[in-house]
């Protein structure tokens, strides 16, 4: 017999997991099974604590839209005036939080499968409500709106370019959208 072993954070761990399974094989190839692997539990841990793969992955990318929001949240909230406020937008873009190649992967991974769920838009319709609050605390609503989506489209192009966007054109775009000081 087998000893079973406590792990009262199995399903945190459960979730953290299937972000890994996601950024090394995609969604589309995601399976209980290579998650439990994963995660080194047996198969039976996955049914216990979700109700199937649909509900894994829906808490899986809760979990990643909620950590980027917070990201989001920091980085604007430390930014004291609107020449802060700008290199902060510059900075989201540029920076790890949002470039970096496994949460780009996980991000279009996300909206891949939103596009076609429902459940999941809701995901990254909060996500996107909390950046433009963050983004509405230092801009007017529009502006926040459209630095919003700047930022999704900037960090794509500089995630997939061979040649990324310099940090200097990202200041450009993003002065050019924020108008004159």
């Amino acid at each position: 017999m087998s000893e079973r072993r406590y792990d009262p954070n199995r399903r945190q761990r459960l979730i953290e997991v299937t972000l890994d399974v996601i950024a090394e094989h995609g969604v589309a190839a995601t399976t209980h099974r290579k998650v439990a692997q994963a995660a080194d539990v047996p198969l039976g841990s996955l049914t216990y604590h979700f109700k199937g793969l649909d509900d894994l992955l829906a808490a899986a990318f809760t979990k990643l839209a909620d950590e980027t929001a917070d990201g989001f949240e920091a980085t604007l909230a430390g930014a004291e005036g609107p020449d802060a406020a700008r290199a902060a937008v510059a900075a989201l873009i540029t920076g790890d939080m949002l470039g970096e190649r496994r949460n780009v992967l996980l991000t279009y991974e996300l909206y891949a499968l939103a596009a076609r769920r429902p459940d999941l838009r809701r995901v990254t319709e909060n996500r996107m409500a909390r950046s433009r609050a963050a983004l509405a605390r230092h801009f007017e609503p529009a502006t926040a709106e459209m630095l919003d989506a700047l930022i999704e489209g900037l960090c794509l192009h500089r995630a997939l370019a061979v040649i990324p966007m310099s940090a200097e054109t990202v200041r450009e775009a993003v002065n050019r959208i924020v108008g004159p000081l």
